[in-house]
């Protein structure tokens, strides 16, 4: 697991929790200023959920940067092809119902035009 994952499971908890992890080992913790620990077992019940949030988040971070990509054609001064509006708004849509780390990773983004 990734120390991001970790850091996130904890940040379900006590989304203020400052924190440092290394290696990837959920036994690393070092908790900072004041911080009040959490028990492991805690942690792991939401690594899950911290999984799935990691995923989505780096998913949206390729989609936007597809999306800033093309943004210079949707000035006011541009009209859009259709095909473009179409691939900017299957981006936009790309992380609709998505539940699962595997429907993330599954994700095939469209081509552009």
């Amino acid at each position: 697991m990734s120390n991001q994952v970790i850091i996130e499971a904890i940040r379900k908890i006590n989304p203020n929790a400052e924190v440092s992890v290394s290696g990837g080992d959920i036994n690393s913790i070092e908790w900072h200023n004041g911080t009040t620990p959490i028990a492991v077992a805690d942690i792991q019940a939401q690594m899950s959920s911290a999984e799935f949030g990691v995923a989505l988040e780096d998913l949206r971070k390729k989609r936007n940067k597809l999306l800033a990509e093309t943004d210079y054609l949707a000035l006011s001064d541009n009209t859009l092809s259709t095909e473009m509006t179409t691939y900017r708004q299957q981006l936009r849509d790309i992380t609709n119902d998505l539940t699962t780390v595997e429907e993330v990773e599954s994700v095939v983004f469209p081509t552009k035009p």
